[in-house]
């Protein structure tokens, strides 16, 4: 039977985690945060306040560019609008901080479209396995009039506004002890994954058992044998010294991982206009900025992690492209989108 498309409650949301945009979990909600004023709620001089929640370290691109979003909306608005970084899932996990952006809170996250396709099922398509090869695909798609009208009907019925589209967070591959060259040998295999019903089926299809678990917890649900592996982009894979518990990264490449900076909309409709057009500019911005960042330094990552004793696997994609490739026919309506996603791209 095809998957209908339902929104998820919020307490079902915040048992999912999303590496890269979106994966630990924490305690804290900050559930007192103002709302739809944009007030500062942290006690400084400044008008707006904005807490910006990620999952990964200090250490990630995605950071850096969180911190030049930061720099530029703070000196350009004088100040008037202050912009607070948690990292480390101090702020929440991603689906718990959406849920608080949707609620009206004056915080935002960086969401992966897997997590977004919760509330606006398109978008879900775009972590759909091996349907972009690169960053310069993803962005003519999220640049599309399909994207944009899929942004809008977020905001409007769903309370999230997306202020940038462009955060890529890198290729998802293995993390295991044994060596991925082939589908049939993650058969058996319990794999942390994102818990989408896309990243879901994928992992299935792959071979694997997708198994939920907060991205804290990775380390040490493969070190104690809880898990046997996770996929997950280079960054990550490195930052939390998954090197130390698997012995093979595995390039599997079977989803690019595309993010999105996403704030409550009322927050978002509160500010001034000018400090609207700052806010969505610097986005962008701080989007390019890491996901420059990402590609620049995934060898690097690479690298590392072969320096501190994980072999570094390049398998034959083809099997796992024909092992993936029923997946869309499990979503009503992918099949037909998918094809309106690659006329995009190859126009």
């Amino acid at each position: 039977m095809k998957k209908s498309f339902t929104v998820v409650s919020a307490a079902s949301l915040l048992v999912l985690s999303a590496c890269g945009g979106n994966y630990g979990s924490s305690e804290n909600e900050n559930s007192d945060s103002d709302s739809g004023s944009g007030s500062n709620s942290g006690g400084g001089d400044a008008s707006y306040t904005l807490q910006v929640g990620i999952v990964v370290s200090e250490n990630d691109p995605m950071y850096a560019g969180l911190e030049q979003f930061k720099e530029n909306v703070e000196e350009e608005t004088d100040g008037d609008l202050e912009v607070e970084l948690f990292p480390n899932s101090s702020l929440g996990d991603t689906p718990g901080i959406q849920e608080q952006a949707k609620a009206g809170s004056n915080v935002g996250t960086l969401s992966d479209a897997a997590i977004l396709g919760d509330y606006q099922e398109e978008i879900g398509i775009l972590q759909g396995p091996y349907l972009f090869e690169n960053y310069d695909e993803i962005q003519k798609v999220t640049n599309s009039d399909l994207f944009q009208g899929w942004s809008d009907d977020l905001a409007e019925n769903e309370n999230l506004q997306i202020l940038s589209f462009n955060w890529y967070q890198g290729t998802r591959n293995m993390v295991t002890d044994n060596a991925i060259e082939t589908p049939e040998d993650l058969n058996g295999q319990s794999i942390r994954t994102i818990g989408s019903d896309i990243f879901l089926e994928t992992m299935k299809a792959m071979g694997a058992n997708p198994t939920g678990l907060d991205w804290a917890e990775v380390y040490t649900g493969i070190q104690q044998g809880a898990i046997d592996g996770a996929e997950a982009q280079q960054s990550a894979a490195y930052e939390a010294s998954l090197y130390e518990v698997s012995d093979h990264y595995s390039k599997t490449k079977h989803i690019q991982l595309i993010t999105g900076l996403v704030v409550s909309a009322d927050w978002f409709e509160g500010l001034p206009e000018e400090y609207q057009d700052i806010v969505l500019e610097e986005a962008k911005q701080g989007g390019t900025y890491a996901s420059e960042q990402v590609i620049d330094t995934s060898e690097e990552y690479e690298s590392q992690m072969e320096d501190e004793g994980m072999t570094i696997v390049e398998p034959e994609l083809e099997p796992f492209q024909q092992a993936t490739e029923d997946v869309y026919e499990e979503f009503d309506g992918y099949p037909e989108l998918r094809e309106e996603i690659l006329e995009i791209i190859e126009s």
